[in-house]
């Protein structure tokens, strides 16, 4: 039997959460060292998966399958593809860099608080969602895949309304029940997606016989499974109603700007760069491999709703006054990108979006932790309450810069080529959608500049004269961070040569081609 290298990398924080929640109250410090160090070794797990995966190998690679609930057709099965390879480097990457820029975010609040923030527990939920997150890239049982996409809300729900940002305007009382809204509106939102999905998934197995992935898409290949129309439609929408929560999408997103505006930053981080890519690499997995028929069928109003998230996302951020709800808007607009990627059907629109998830990942990681950095100097959410801060602090202004323009996607940068792609991808099948989205790159630009210009730029602020700048720790997590931007700005490929073979597997799931360019004929 070969080592089951996916079960340890998936496991290995499960196990760490467990010891972290475990350490003895006293020893804070310790927690948060047995978390960065479980953190670590898993992303060193997360390298060797990436190593040990062939590109041009079969689809799914080191794979695991075990019976588990025989009698209900559950098998305890795991596989890696490119995709799931590259977002789950992307998972074990940016973990450590949240724990470090979480290191005091859950010690206990100032003297004369009665609320106690548990050390351990922040921690351990953290290592818990990784867990979770990772499970859910590797599983290749629709039942197993469930139960983890499910089972992370739960730590996510504490996360949010346990631990959330100390710099509210309105005292103490009234952050606390702001919190409680936005961990409740997340868990409510994300159930009812859950719960539409799991109908779908009982429905998959009353058709089907059972849940395994690849034997219900071999089977719908070759032709031993006919799904009728209708059936195959109904359970693709309950299939896709959950990952577009999840993504999240217009007009399902209304749930992310309170979560993220009352999570610390790390926690923010770990939502919208970690938790929501379940959503869209649900959709390239699950949507497009189970019910390509249905999936083609319902492209022209997903593409309808992709652009809806971009144009709305980007217009909401531009008149934004809190910084973290500017950030939240604009992942909405970058997730319409992604899913318009996904159902553009083109192989440069699909790679574009799988790399667009990476990229989104890491440029909103450095954007919001540096803004995390930030809010705790001055203790205010609100862009109207800085001003000169890069005249005080010019490492931390300049790292935010980097952020700002990744998030626009400047040429240079990582989000650029993926961006690039999309609309490229698209606009060779729905010119219009292509055309359109355009606007959403020009509105970014206005929103993250002038997001920039009003905080770092012009008069000194009393209230940030004496702001410091950024720590060794601080710049331990942001510099990573920006060299990656630089890097996968100017040489995309070792991302794109470890996803592409999978985009083309998907583009043959649902028997698409890319449209040959019109050449017109020399005279």
């Amino acid at each position: 039997m070969s080592f089951p290298l996916l079960t340890v990398t998936a496991a290995l924080p499960a196990v760490g959460a467990i010891a972290t929640a475990a350490v003895p109250a006293a020893r804070r410090t310790a927690a948060k060292w047995l978390a960065l160090l479980v953190s670590l070794a898993t992303l060193v797990l997360a390298i060797t998966v990436l190593v040990r995966f062939d590109p041009d190998g079969e689809r799914y690679q080191l794979t695991e399958s075990h019976a588990w609930i025989a009698d209900f057709g559950v098998r305890y099965e795991l596989g890696v593809d490119g995709i799931a390879v590259a977002l789950i480097a992307l998972t074990a990457l940016l973990i450590p860099f949240i724990i470090l820029a979480g290191w005091h975010d859950a010690d206990p609040l100032e003297t004369g608080s009665k609320r106690w923030r548990p050390t351990q527990g922040f921690f351990a939920l953290i290592l818990a969602v990784e867990a979770m997150v990772i499970l859910s890239f590797e599983a290749t049982d629709v039942f197993l895949f469930y139960i983890f996409f499910e089972a992370m809300l739960i730590p996510m729900y504490f996360l949010i309304g346990g631990f959330g940002d100390r710099a509210h305007e309105h005292g103490e009382k009234t952050a606390a029940t702001q919190r409680s809204y936005a961990a409740v509106k997340f868990l409510l939102y994300n159930l009812a997606g859950g719960l539409i999905m799991l109908a779908a998934v009982i429905g998959l197995y009353v058709v089907a016989g059972n849940f395994s992935l690849t034997e219900i898409a071999e089977a719908r290949a070759n032709g031993s499974l006919d799904m009728a129309t209708s059936t195959e439609r109904w359970l693709f929408l309950g299939f896709f109603f959950a990952f577009a929560v999840k993504a999240p999408l217009w007009p399902l997103h209304t749930w992310l700007p309170n979560a993220m505006q009352e999570s610390t930053a790390p926690v923010a981080v770990l939502i919208t760069a970690v938790v929501d890519k379940v959503g869209t690499f649900a959709m390239l997995r699950f949507c497009l491999q189970l019910f390509p028929e249905a999936s083609k069928w319902a492209t022209p109003a997903i593409l309808v709703l992709a652009l809806i998230s971009i144009i709305y996302g980007a217009l909401l951020a531009v008149g934004q006054r809190d910084i973290k709800r500017l950030i939240a808007y604009a992942s909405i607009s970058h997730f319409g990108f992604i899913i318009m990627g996904i159902f553009a059907m083109t192989s440069q629109g699909q790679s574009g979006a799988t790399l667009y998830m990476v990229n989104h990942g890491i440029s909103t990681a450095a954007l919001m932790l540096v803004a995390g950095f930030l809010i705790s100097r001055r203790g205010s959410r609100l862009i109207a309450d800085y001003g000169g801060v890069q005249k005080v602090a010019p490492v931390l202004a300049g790292t935010f810069l980097i952020g700002s323009l990744a998030t626009l996607s400047l040429p240079g940068l990582a989000p650029f080529v993926s961006e690039f792609l999309v609309l490229v991808g698209t606009f060779t099948r729905y010119p219009v959608i292509g055309i359109l989205a355009t606007f959403g790159i020009v509105l970014a630009a206005l929103y993250t500049l002038v997001l920039y210009q009003r905080t770092m730029t012009g008069p000194v602020k009393p209230e940030v004269a004496a702001m410091p700048d950024l720590r060794v720790r601080e710049l331990v997590v942001v510099a990573p961070l920006v060299v990656l931007l630089i890097f996968l700005g100017v040489y995309p490929k070792p991302v794109t040569d470890i996803v592409n073979p999978a985009v083309k597997q998907t583009m043959s799931d649902v028997q698409k081609k890319d449209p040959q360019p019109e050449v017109e004929a020399a005279k």
